[in-house]
């Protein structure tokens, strides 16, 4: 297969669209984030990745928290909106029709539409270039009781979650696989490795 080879840029996809609330339930925000990522299993702990021209920037480093909300794709017309307009001029709660709902270890809102939000405590702010880098503790996750099945455990696949990809946006589709699923006894035949599932995600 014929490849160029580009300069260095920022192209890792896809990415999760989130929806990052700061402030609190008085004075709160939501800014979109595609710069959002896993850092650690024990303790838990996250990154998001804010321009410090960003009116959420000020809110999140003054307060110490914020909350990653996950997006699904029903809701992606309303993450665009978040992150196209600036918190300072517009409340976005009102315009989207989003409502907040209070969370269990920090002051910024849950987007109650969103099916599962981090709970976040920044612990170490450290700048990157266009963006400063926000690590952070998940202290709690609230999770919607649709995503759980009947005996409690996460099914995350219901959730209908959005990617983002090079400037667009896209629906999850076909679940193709789990975890260790190539090194299950009952698909091992000398290296082959199983076909995609067909369950819809």
């Amino acid at each position: 297969m014929a490849k160029q080879t580009w300069k260095g840029s920022a192209l890792l996809a896809p990415t999760p669209p989130v929806m990052v609330t700061c402030g609190d339930m008085e004075n709160s925000n939501i800014i979109t984030v595609a710069w959002a990522g896993l850092i650690c299993t024990h303790p838990p702990r996250v990154s998001i990745s804010v321009r410090p021209t960003r009116h959420s920037y000020h809110l999140i480093k003054n307060s110490g928290e914020f909350i990653i909300n996950l997006t699904p794709a029903k809701l992606i017309r309303e993450c665009d909106y978040c992150g196209i307009y600036t918190g300072a001029k517009v409340d976005k709660f009102a315009k989207t029709g989003l409502h907040k709902a209070p969370a269990s270890s920090v002051a910024c809102p849950v987007i109650e539409e969103c099916p599962l939000a981090l709970e976040c405590k920044v612990i170490d702010i450290i700048p990157q270039g266009t963006h400063d880098l926000f690590l952070a503790d998940v202290v709690a996750v609230d999770v919607d009781d649709s995503l759980l099945d009947e005996t409690g455990k996460l099914c995350l696949d219901r959730a209908g979650l959005a990617a983002f990809a090079h400037g667009e946006y896209f629906a999850l589709g076909d679940k193709i696989g789990k975890f260790g699923f190539s090194a299950a006894k009952s698909n091992k035949k000398k290296g082959s490795v199983p076909p995609p599932s067909k369950k819809k995600s």
